[in-house]
């Protein structure tokens, strides 16, 4: 078999980076590459991808719950409000991942996005979507991590004063959003 691939204890054959985790299998079977909309949605996405820079996935995943309720959901109108003692409390957190300058830049693209129309960040995040026309990876080393893509959505968001979304972050959150669909070949996901 590929070793890009893996049987899971259930039988299906899935993208190997899932593992044996049932969380992880969850989130590849029902959320990572399929079409995410909506300001708030894709606000706590890129919330989210911004604070799993230089960490695993699957620790983002675990702390999730406890992210979106210190967080308000990630409606961005509430998160724009927060002040330096809801900063002080998200530090000390231990449910999350206490990173002073992410807490800040989640705050800060809060208020950015307030700042926008109501659809403008949806808009915005998939103009950038691949237009298809890349073949479908057949390994992880078919999977790049950053396109040209990535880097115009980085350097758009950069421009409007968002934080932590560098090309790698951006192009987790378009595979993630399904704005890219990188299920390997012969993935129960792989359309």
């Amino acid at each position: 078999m590929n070793p890009a691939l893996r049987t899971g204890p259930d039988g299906v054959v899935r993208c190997a980076w899932v593992g044996d985790d049932p969380e992880y299998r969850r989130y590849h079977d029902e959320e990572w590459g399929r079409p995410l909309h909506g300001d708030r949605a894709l606000f706590e996405k890129l919330s989210l991808e911004g604070f799993q820079a230089g960490l695993s996935w699957i620790t983002i995943l675990r702390k999730r719950p406890r992210f979106r309720e210190v967080f308000a959901g990630f409606d961005p109108e509430v998160v724009a409000q927060f002040d330096d003692a809801d900063v002080e409390r998200l530090m000390a957190d231990a449910g999350i991942i206490r990173n002073r300058a992410k807490i800040l830049a989640t705050i800060a693209n809060a208020r950015l996005v307030t700042e926008m129309r109501d659809g403008e960040l949806d808009e915005l995040l998939w103009s950038f979507a691949a237009s298809g026309g890349r073949p479908r990876p057949q390994s992880f080393a078919d999977v790049p991590a950053t396109t040209a893509e990535s880097d115009a959505a980085s350097k758009a968001l950069r421009k409007r004063g968002f934080r932590f979304v560098g090309s790698t972050t951006m192009y987790a959150l378009m595979q993630s959003a399904g704005m890219v669909d990188d299920h390997v070949e012969g993935c129960w996901r792989a359309e």
